[in-house]
């Protein structure tokens, strides 16, 4: 923590006074916070947070009476001027002086715009910024569905991104696309709204996997821990028909196995031997 006794040290490499410190709440509340989070929540001059419920909002406020909600305006056509609100919102308080602390859902920086964006701006006005890693979604996922990206590797890509920029992926390697409700969406949830950008995806993966290739609808149990996470298992061909939400994200695994180079495996010293666990791949 930045302390008074850091003000000859900061004049020293010219920083200002006020420091930004952004931290996670992970996806269920209290359980997935981790003990350096809080102490930078309780010790703050300024709490600052975008959450997802009442309740969290409420635990924070009780740790630190300065905890206010950052700015989240849906007249906006476009998010990203709500996020520019927000970030400048942040550093309103940094450039007060203030050791800030700013608290969102989740990985903190892990779609979050206004995060990377307010330490960066810190960084370039000459203030301390720093982040702290928080559980995702992504981490949840790895969980629930059984997944070790250490075994044939893992592919993420943010849905739009993902078809927009024609994103090249290996089909043999388990495949996650986030934010499927919002695909081509540059403003708000609209859940009258996805049928269609859902089924443009869904001819996209048909191309690589095939209309019966099992996939699921992913939602992480948010809030609080007795909530179980959802897990829809459908064919591909049925995406477009399935009930998804904002927070919804889709896992495909692979249709098969990379087969291996033998060539490379005799040049590592590698012998091959083939597995016959019959385990099911995820």
């Amino acid at each position: 923590m930045m302390k008074n006794s850091d003000s000859k040290l900061k004049s020293k490499l010219n920083l200002e006074t006020g420091s930004l410190t952004i931290v996670g709440t992970g996806i269920q509340l209290v359980s997935h916070l981790t003990l350096g989070a809080k102490a930078w929540i309780e010790q703050a001059d300024k709490v600052l947070y975008a959450l997802a419920d009442p309740v969290t909002a409420k635990w924070l406020k009780e740790l630190n009476a300065t905890a206010e909600a950052l700015p989240y305006n849906r007249n906006n056509q476009r998010r990203r001027d709500t996020y520019q609100e927000m970030t400048e919102r942040i550093l309103t308080e940094v450039r007060k002086g203030l050791n800030v602390c700013a608290v969102f859902y989740g990985h903190p920086g892990v779609f979050a715009n206004p995060v990377q964006a307010a330490i960066k701006q810190a960084h370039s006005e000459g203030f301390r910024a720093q982040m702290l890693p928080g559980i995702s979604a992504e981490d949840c996922l790895f969980a629930d569905l059984g997944l070790d990206p250490g075994r044939n590797g893992c592919q993420s890509f943010e849905a739009t991104d993902f078809l927009i920029r024609r994103r090249k992926f290996d089909p043999t390697s388990p495949l996650i696309l986030w934010q499927i409700a919002m695909v081509g969406n540059l403003g708000f949830y609209k859940p009258e709204e996805q049928f269609r950008p859902l089924t443009i995806l869904t001819e996209v993966l048909k191309t690589h996997y095939g209309g019966d290739h099992e996939v699921i609808v992913y939602e992480a149990a948010v809030y609080y821990p007795v909530c179980k996470p959802v897990i829809q298992r459908i064919p591909l061909s049925k995406l477009p028909q399935s009930s998804v939400t904002e927070v919804s994200t889709l896992y495909i695994p692979p249709h098969a196995l990379a087969p291996v180079d033998k060539d490379m495996m005799a040049r590592l010293g590698m012998s091959f031997v083939k597995e016959a666990t019959g385990e099911k791949q995820i």
